[in-house]
């Protein structure tokens, strides 16, 4: 099976690519894409920048360079539900934009044409294990580093469930939707 995953900083990139055996570097474009192993699965990690433009160019750019059998977003959120501590993991159930309106007929989140959720693949989420430290709920997207309390309870009046926010998952997961592509979700 082949994973793509999608990193927005270089943290993030560094981190998983220590992890990886068997790696070497392929550009394509503007962008490079460290191949390696874990286990028995080729990785193609792909650090595509900060927000919901640079995700989606890298979400296209990886599936149509490697056609994966699933894309994995993951990297820092910041955490919003009490339930979480420092360094938890949010296993997405569902992402949703908190930064999306499109006008009378929409509802607050959804992209026009779009389901308002767009679902974590729940073959591979349920992959992940049962731990205190790792929590299953809705992650909220939006091009905007949430930084106030006011900004939090926004979100929070809008979707209550929500557990984290981050930049990118929402776009990644709207593309995967797209091309039909399982995805996974982890903050």
């Amino acid at each position: 099976m082949t994973l793509g995953i999608l990193t927005a900083m270089q943290s993030e990139h560094d981190l998983l690519a220590s992890l990886l055996d068997n790696k070497h570097t392929q550009q394509i474009n503007n962008f490079s894409y460290l191949h390696g192993t874990m286990g028995t699965h080729e990785v193609i990690l792909l650090q595509c920048g900060i927000g919901k433009v640079n995700a989606t160019i890298g979400t296209v750019e990886l599936i149509k360079n490697y056609a994966p059998s699933c894309i994995v977003s993951t990297g820092v959120a910041g955490g919003i539900d009490a339930c979480l501590s420092v360094m938890d993991v949010v296993v997405s159930e569902q992402t949703v934009y908190h930064d999306v309106w499109c006008g009378p007929g929409t509802i607050y989140g959804e992209a026009s044409g779009y389901p308002l959720y767009f679902e974590s693949d729940k073959r591979f989420s349920s992959l992940i294990p049962e731990r205190a430290d790792i929590k299953r709920g809705l992650i909220c997207s939006g091009d905007k580093f949430i930084a106030s309390l006011e900004e939090v309870q926004t979100i929070q009046k809008a979707f209550p469930q929500v557990l984290a926010v981050d930049m990118e998952s929402a776009t990644i997961a709207q593309v995967c939707y797209l091309r039909k592509i399982p995805v996974l979700v982890m903050r």
